[in-house]
């Protein structure tokens, strides 16, 4: 079970209300960060009792956590990291940095992160639930993704959990804390980016060159 999932052993809610619930929370955090959302107004917004929130997420950490979570399977649905879904290694590897890519250079993303990181300042708690909910959560999803294709022989990785940080941090690049502290999106860029981290990942690591 998550640990966002009926933290309290309340009764569980259909997956409209649940759904609506996240969806306001989303938005709140968003926008608001997390010492200024508030279970009320998450609430009324979602059209549910203060009751049924701590029922199903324990608290405003738990909350966030859901939140977090919600944000980063939008993101793994986007190229379905777990499946096998054909194309070559380059072609998912090249799907998982456009994916990646697209979901960081958001707008309200980019604010969410200046927010958490300023939040963290005040509760170093806030950053430590979101990384865990978030950016290890996903680590942690891309290096069994890479595991898998060590077994299959498609790539030689001893590590895959410093493999799977290697490939984010070169199809990001300076890019996203370009975008941090104010610099326009570039798109163009980006692609480059990811068709560069593309390459060498494939030099390093694929046993053919990531053609098949």
């Amino acid at each position: 079970m998550s640990i966002s999932e009926n933290r309290r052993g309340g009764r569980t809610i259909d997956a409209e209300k649940r759904s609506a619930i996240l969806a306001a929370a989303t938005q709140s955090f968003f926008l608001h960060g997390f010492a200024g959302s508030s279970i009320e107004a998450i609430a009324a917004e979602a059209g549910v009792s203060k009751v049924t929130i701590y029922n199903q997420f324990g608290d405003k950490d738990g909350l966030f956590t859901a939140a977090v979570e919600r944000e980063c399977d939008r993101m793994r649905g986007a190229f379905d990291i777990d499946g096998e879904t054909g194309g070559t290694l380059r072609e998912r590897l090249t799907a998982i940095g456009e994916a990646m890519a697209a979901f960081l250079s958001r707008p309200k993303m980019i604010q969410f992160e200046r927010r958490i990181a300023a939040e963290t300042e005040r509760d170093p708690a806030i950053g430590a639930t979101f990384l865990a909910a978030g950016p290890h959560k996903m680590k942690a999803a891309f290096a069994a993704f890479l595991k898998a294709k060590n077994e299959a022989g498609e790539v030689r990785i001893e590590d895959a959990d410093l493999a799977a940080e290697q490939f984010v941090a070169m199809c990001k690049g300076m890019g996203d804390l370009e975008r941090r502290f104010g610099a326009p999106i570039d798109p163009e860029r980006d692609r480059d980016r990811i068709t560069g981290a593309v390459e060498v990942f494939c030099r390093s690591y694929a046993v053919d060159g990531c053609d098949r």
